[in-house]
């Protein structure tokens, strides 16, 4: 069994989401993510929700493919973020027929994002929305402990943790520990490679995450057991951010290198004892 395939929007991010679609249609897959905000101030995203053409021209060309959009990017909560300010986010999402939304914590007061973090889920529902927490870690919710506490103390049928295999590994994460993620909780999971070697600082490790990722299969991640442990009908977002191989090999080359190395390896995993559902 094999799941629904993202182009994540990381993946080809110097590609506005109309080029962006066409490539995920050339190359096979079933969905696209789409950065309509910024994962750091001044960072490269799409804010459709600011521009009418380009979200018609964007529309169209879902029309026209047949591709759907996974989720949305990034929701990077900080101290000054108000729930408010997302109503034409929504409403976009809404009109794209996007179904999750990457949410990540900058604030330092955990308190304070796990109540915003609900009242966006309660604001997100109405639109279909779920909203999914990823823990990375140099942010406030740095691994999966702090995510799943966090969700389960929110307590909305929306809310739910994103997996990145980068991630996983990086905060040293435990294939148990995902095996218990209660499965109404994983709504799409993040599917990369990397060196076995963890880097050493901070900066390295957001370095390689946002511009040097591997192709599935390509380092020395355990996504075999990873992919293992997710359920089998959520759909994987393949995010691999290679800024160098960028320099020389076109976004459509990229994208289906992730794409058949995603298949291989979900492949590879489907066929060890006990893959199911959720």
């Amino acid at each position: 069994m094999m799941p629904s395939f993202s182009l994540a929007a990381l993946t080809v991010l110097e590609l506005a989401p109309p080029a962006q679609i066409d490539v995920a249609a050339a190359c096979g897959y079933d969905h696209v993510g789409i950065r309509l905000l910024p994962a750091m101030p001044g960072g490269i995203a799409y804010p459709l929700m600011d521009d009418e053409a380009s979200l018609k021209e964007t529309l169209a060309r879902l029309d026209a493919t047949g591709v759907t959009v996974a989720d949305l990017e990034v929701v990077a909560f900080r101290p000054e973020t108000e729930i408010a300010s997302f109503a034409a986010f929504f409403e976009t999402g809404a009109r794209l027929g996007a179904r999750n939304i990457l949410i990540a914590a900058y604030d330092p007061d955990l308190a304070r994002f796990t109540d915003r973090f609900a009242g966006f889920c309660d604001a997100a529902a109405p639109y279909a929305l779920t909203a999914d927490l990823e823990f990375m870690p140099w942010t406030y919710v740095p691994d999966l402990t702090t995510a799943n506490r966090i969700v389960a103390q929110v307590g909305q049928p929306n809310a739910g943790v994103l997996v990145d295999a980068l991630h996983f590994d990086r905060s040293r994460t435990s294939i148990s520990e995902i095996t218990r993620i209660p499965v109404h909780r994983l709504h799409y999971w993040q599917l990369c490679d990397g060196p076995a070697e963890r880097p050493a600082t901070t900066n390295e490790m957001m370095h390689a995450a946002r511009c040097e990722r591997m192709f599935p299969g390509e380092g020395g991640i355990d996504i075999v057991s990873l992919a293992h442990a997710m359920p089998a009908d959520i759909t994987v977002s393949i995010e691999v951010p290679t800024a160098e191989l960028a320099k020389t090999v076109g976004a459509t080359d990229r994208a289906q290198r992730a794409l058949n190395a995603a298949r291989n390896v979900i492949a590879a995993a489907s066929t060890r004892p006990g893959k199911g559902g959720s």
